[in-house]
């Protein structure tokens, strides 16, 4: 176990003279947090919450989580860019401040390559596009043929930046011209979609599966080329003949740059270990999460690579911060 040991035989005392090895049998010396760029309850904030129990019962240290939601994130990604870099400070974000934020503002305190020593991804989520419960639309090829019939007419709301950069992605396969209208949260367009003020939303797996397991919305197709094991039943963009609209949000744990490799070397195991647990995973399964981890170097050039990939879609689209 990556932890506190309780004792020490005389060989390991030698070795613990190693400078590299004394940080790594020591950690995590004192309670660690975890901050969070979003309130509690969603989804990125539970599945560190699952995650921290686990790795405080492993570490026998307090694992804390710290929401810091709001700013689309920029605050939390501030403190942890700026917290020592002794794995006692970790981040658990998504797409939102590693992807998003870099091509929506001219300038950011934080860079989301080089403010950070990645960790791990915790896992994907796919966007679902959905429509009133009771809309006589039942598919994409349906939905498209309307919007199209109609340029300007129709809308779509979205209360959260990934979520509007995939509705945009949709518009732009299809070429229909609709309205994007704004929100503070993603579950507060769902009355709008209810009601018909709203034409769809997307939003991501997790949220989507609570309105439709409600019975509030219906959705047509997953942002993904596979199906999604939180709504099996829901095909897929290339099943619905929009191969073109393939998005997935993400989250994932990241430390301050700067932080010995040692010690992130050593969470990604103990994080592994805790994907691992029978108990873990159903828990992660319930709230639509599978984990699908990466190695440090792994989610490095992951991060890389999906801030160019949604770079190029919201510079396309032309979505600025409002």
């Amino acid at each position: 176990m990556f932890g506190r040991r309780h004792f020490v035989s005389a060989a390991g005392a030698a070795a613990l003279a190693a400078p590299g090895l004394a940080r790594a049998q020591k950690y995590p010396s004192d309670r660690v947090t975890i901050v969070v760029p979003f309130p509690a309850g969603a989804a990125t904030d539970i599945s560190a919450r699952i995650y921290a129990e686990r790795l405080s019962a492993l570490w026998g240290q307090a694992v804390v989580v710290d929401n810091r939601g709001g700013g689309n994130g920029i605050p939390a990604a501030e403190t942890v860019a700026r917290a020592r870099p002794d794995g006692l400070t970790l981040f658990a974000t998504s797409a939102m401040t590693q992807a998003v934020n870099p091509a929506i503002y001219d300038k950011l305190s934080y860079d989301p390559v080089e403010s950070f020593a990645p960790i791990t991804r915790m896992g994907t989520s796919p966007f679902v596009l959905l429509v009133d419960k009771n809309s006589p639309i039942n598919t994409a090829a349906e939905l498209t043929a309307k919007l199209k019939a109609a340029p300007g007419k129709y809308n779509y709301g979205a209360g959260a930046l990934p979520a509007r950069v995939a509705s945009e992605l949709y518009k732009m396969a299809i070429g229909a011209d609709v309205v994007y209208v704004g929100y503070k949260s993603n579950p507060q367009a769902i009355p709008d979609v209810q009601n018909g003020l709203l034409t769809f939303m997307m939003i991501d797996t997790v949220n989507a599966k609570v309105a439709i397991d409600r019975g509030a919305l219906k959705g047509l197709f997953v942002t993904d080329s596979e199906r999604y094991a939180a709504v099996p039943d829901m095909p897929t963009a290339i099943e619905v003949g929009l191969p073109d609209v393939q998005l997935t949000t993400w989250t994932g744990f990241y430390a301050p740059k700067g932080t010995p490799r040692e010690i992130v070397d050593g969470i990604y195991r103990d994080i592994e270990k805790v994907a691992a647990m029978p108990e873990v995973l159903e828990r992660l399964k319930a709230i639509g999460g599978v984990p699908k981890l990466m190695t440090p170097d792994e989610f490095g050039a992951f991060t890389r690579s999906e801030k160019e990939r949604w770079g190029k879609i919201i510079h396309r689209a032309n979505i600025k911060v409002e």
